[in-house]
């Protein structure tokens, strides 16, 4: 039995504004059936005794601690502004009144 019909795929392309050929339209359906009864496989597996996780792969935190250091001072950082006015940086505006 299929999990999927032409008529599902039709409505999911239209909601992903897709248009697709009919040989389009053939294949997908086809393809999504096929990976929908393979989700049915992994269904009947037993995973009672598999811990949940988001990773199978140890993870590692590769952000670094937060160390507190000096700064730079203002006129260093706005040394090389191609535009300041007094102790700001000076953008095009951006947003109309």
């Amino acid at each position: 039995m299929a999990k999927i019909t032409r008529k599902e795929v039709e409505h999911v392309a239209r909601l992903a504004r897709l248009e697709l050929t009919e040989e389009e339209k053939e294949r997908m359906t086809a393809q999504l059936d096929s990976i929908l009864g393979y989700i049915d496989k992994l269904d009947e597996l037993d995973t009672s005794q598999v811990e949940p996780t988001t990773t199978v792969i140890p993870m590692v935190s590769v952000m670094r601690e937060d160390a507190v250091r000096p700064s730079l001072k203002q006129e260093d950082a706005l040394a090389n502004a191609p535009d300041r006015q007094d102790a700001f940086f000076r953008v095009p505006r951006i947003i109309e009144d």
